[in-house]
Formats: C-alpha cells, sequence, structure tokens
C-alpha cells in the first residue's frame, strides 16, 4: 500500500512559529502528494491569516478548537487526515530540505508503524538556544536516556519529530492527557500492542526551543515530575539511568558540604566532568559563550529533572490516590 503523509502540527498562540515552519516546507524536496494539517489549540492569537498565505504553494488543512492540550490537538488532526501515514511536528521546529526523502527511504527499506527523528540547532538560533539544544541532545549529559538509538523497537520517539502510522493511531487510541511525557507513554503503549519503533537518523529538524532559562528550568522539573507517573504506569519501563540527575544534586550537595574535609575529592570530580562537558561543547560549538551557557543549563537541567524527579516519587510512594489527582497540574481535561 502506497503512503500519504499527512503533517500534524498543533499550535497555540504561535503564528509567527508557523510562518516560519510553512516556509520551510516550500524548501521540501519530495515528488509525492503530502498535506499539512495545522490544528489550532484554542489560540486567542491565531495563525489563520499566516496559512492563507502560503495556501496557493502548499495543500493545507486549518482547524481551530477549544484548548484541550497538544496530545488531544494531535488526535484531532490525526482524525481529520486524509493521509495513512502521520508526522507530528512541534510548531517551533523547521523542516530539513530532504526530510521526506529520508523517511521515505527509511521506510521503504525497513518498515515500522512509528519512527521519531533527531533534532538540531540552525546557524541561525540565538545561543542560549545552542546551548540549550546542546544539553537536551548531547550523550555527555541527559539527551541519549530515550534508547538505543540504532535497534529496532527501542528508540522512543518525541512528538516534535514523530512518525505513526493510521494503523497504530487507531489501535492505541493516540495520546493520552498528560503533558509533558505523552510521547512516552504513547511509545510503550505501542510496544505493548507489538508495533515496531525506530530512529530514522537523516530525518532531523532544527528545534528552535524558544525559551527563557526559567522557563526551562520550568519545562525540565516536569520532564522529571512525569517519569515517575510513566514509571508508576509502565512498570517495566524503569532504568537506573533514570536517577542520574537526583544523584547528581545528591552529589552537589554533598561535596559543598564537605569541601574541606578529606571528601573534597568529590568536589574534584564534578568539577572534572563539567570541565570535560565545557570542552566538548567548546569543540562542538566553537564558541566560549555558548560553552559556559552549556555549563548553566546543564546544571539547570540536572536540579530540575532531579528534584521534580525525586519530588514525585516520594508523593507517589506515600499516596494511594491516582496520578490525575495527585498532579493535576500534570493532565488536560478532554
Amino acid at each position: 500500500m502506497s503512503r500519504l503523509y499527512s503533517f500534524i502540527v498543533p499550535v497555540y498562540n504561535r503564528p509567527n512559529e508557523i510562518d516560519e515552519l510553512l516556509k520551510s516546507f516550500i524548501s521540501l524536496k519530495f515528488d509525492k502528494p503530502y498535506e499539512i494539517v495545522i490544528v489550532e489549540d484554542g489560540s486567542t492569537l491565531t495563525c489563520e491569516h499566516i496559512i492563507k498565505a502560503f495556501n496557493k504553494f502548499l495543500n493545507i488543512a486549518y482547524y481551530y478548537k477549544a484548548n484541550s492540550g497538544p496530545g488531544d490537538s494531535r488526535n484531532y488532526g490525526m482524525s481529520k487526515a486524509k493521509g495513512n501515514y502521520y508526522i507530528i511536528l512541534d510548531s517551533d521546529c523547521l523542516l530539513t530540505e530532504n526530510y521526506l526523502i529520508e523517511v521515505e527511504k527509511s521506510l521503504n527499506h525497513l518498515y515500522v508503524d512509528f519512527f521519531g527523528g533527531p533534532d538540531t540547532a540552525h546557524p541561525s538560533f540565538s545561543p542560549l538556544q545552542k546551548a540549550i539544544n546542546f544539553v537536551m541532545t548531547s550523550f555527555i549529559s541527559t539527551g541519549g536516556i530515550r534508547g538505543h538509538k540504532n535497534a529496532l523497537n527501542k528508540f522512543q520517539p518525541r512528538s516534535f519529530n514523530m512518525g505513526i502510522s493510521k494503523e497504530a493511531f487507531l489501535a492505541s487510541k493516540g495520546f493520552g492527557t498528560i503533558h509533558p511525557g505523552e510521547d512516552p507513554d504513547l511509545t510503550l503503549r505501542l510496544w505493548n500492542l507489538g508495533y515496531n519503533s525506530k530512529l530514522i537518523d537523516k530525518a532531523s529538524v532544527f528545534h528552535k526551543r524558544r525559551i527563557s532559562w526559567q522557563k526551562f528550568y520550568q519545562q525540565v522539573y516536569k520532564f522529571g515530575s512525569v517519569r515517575p507517573i510513566l514509571n508508576f504506569w509502565h512498570p517495566d519501563s524503569k532504568k537506573l539511568t533514570y536517577w542520574l540527575p537526583t544523584t547528581y544534586v545528591i552529589l552537589v550537595i554533598i561535596a559543598l558540604v564537605t569541601l574541606g574535609t578529606q571528601f573534597k575529592w568529590l568536589a574534584v570530580l564534578l568539577l572534572t566532568y563539567n570541565a570535560l562537558v565545557f570542552v566538548l561543547a567548546l569543540v562542538t560549538m566553537r564558541n566560549v559563550l555558548i560553552a559556559l551557557q552549556v555549563i548553566v543549563a546543564l546544571q539547570i537541567q540536572f536540579f530540575a529533572y532531579g528534584i521534580g524527579f525525586l519530588k514525585s516519587t516520594i508523593i507517589l510512594s506515600l499516596n494511594k490516590k491516582s496520578p490525575e489527582a495527585l498532579f493535576p497540574h500534570l493532565f488536560f481535561k478532554k
């Protein structure tokens, strides 16, 4: 059966991002039809006027609905789409020109019902965006925790760059109401249903991550907060690696307390690790300012995730209530 791709893009009050994303579609190299489904999730600042400017160049379907979160909006978009294979993007992403060529080539070689692609920083991104992208994707921080990249059925896609067949969507009923964490939850449910996943490493997107230090902390804190909930729902998914950020926080506290004692080697060890991260960032980014911001971003990443993870773990272990009752701020109501 031939594949018709439908891109699903939820958006909330970010018309400028949709403008930039659609401009990247103009440069997309692909000789078969595809459609773009934009789902306006209750925005007060809509992007409908932006879409009208691209209708003559691109096949776009636009839907406006009441605010119910990105997961439910993706489900809504997939239910309206005409294609039989959906590609989900965040509105703050830009496509590389060979994106669909690489997806098609990979699925023709080894078909799977859902896949993920990597994200990277565009040269035009700000130093802050590049620094945050580095710590969110680098093997030396927590960027590799989502799974083994070269093994079938071991990679956990993220919803800023994720493909899923219509069959798998209908069987799983799509994303749940938790946010963030809706994408690993969907992955684990799809695996349980017998569907395979993989990484298509050449199907990359430029992920803007339009964010401040404060918003980055809040975002990663939520990432840490939802992981124990996912472990509660899917006990087989538990990994010791999820404790690494919390362990780092504890070690930093111990190192500060014991700085003037014979245990000062711990502080030296932590400083050595941070120095290695700085050197790797400097070699990779070739910019001292970005490398310094990487160190700041690293501390925020570990402390925010580690504290959120530990707090949620304790709350879940001491209460018999459901995660929805204990953490209502992490769930959208349908």
